[in-house]
């Protein structure tokens, strides 16, 4: 999977949040100060020829919804992460959140539960 770009992984984020949507109703939903229209269009094309937005067309509207699910940009995302920053090993990557103090006892008690009460 391609990966995205910060302002390309915000406007997902927007679409995963709020659904199908114009590109005005995007900028409505972003921080002060607001881009121009333009670059917002334009991060979109880009998204749609990546493959993960898709548009339906109202007159002269386009209203864009996400083609990829928010969960499996996240998997191949973490996936990709933990290949490169902690050789492959999930088990490197808790311990270096354990160690930087990103995850406490509770936590790693409740993830132990669920992976103990994972189906096989």
């Amino acid at each position: 999977m391609v990966k995205l770009t910060k302002t390309e992984e915000q406007i997902m984020q927007l679409l995963w949040e709020h659904g199908k949507t114009t590109v005005s109703q995007l900028i409505e939903h972003m921080p002060s100060p607001k881009p121009p229209h333009s670059t917002i269009s334009s991060v979109i094309r880009i998204l749609e020829k990546k493959k993960f937005v898709d548009h339906e067309t109202y007159g002269r509207t386009h209203a864009y919804f996400p083609i990829i699910a928010k969960e499996k940009y996240s998997r191949t995302t973490l996936s990709d992460m933990i290949k490169s920053y902690f050789d492959g090993s999930v088990e490197n990557m808790v311990s270096f959140l354990v160690k930087e103090k990103n995850i406490d006892t509770d936590e790693l008690k409740k993830l132990v539960e669920e992976l103990e009460n994972k189906p096989s």
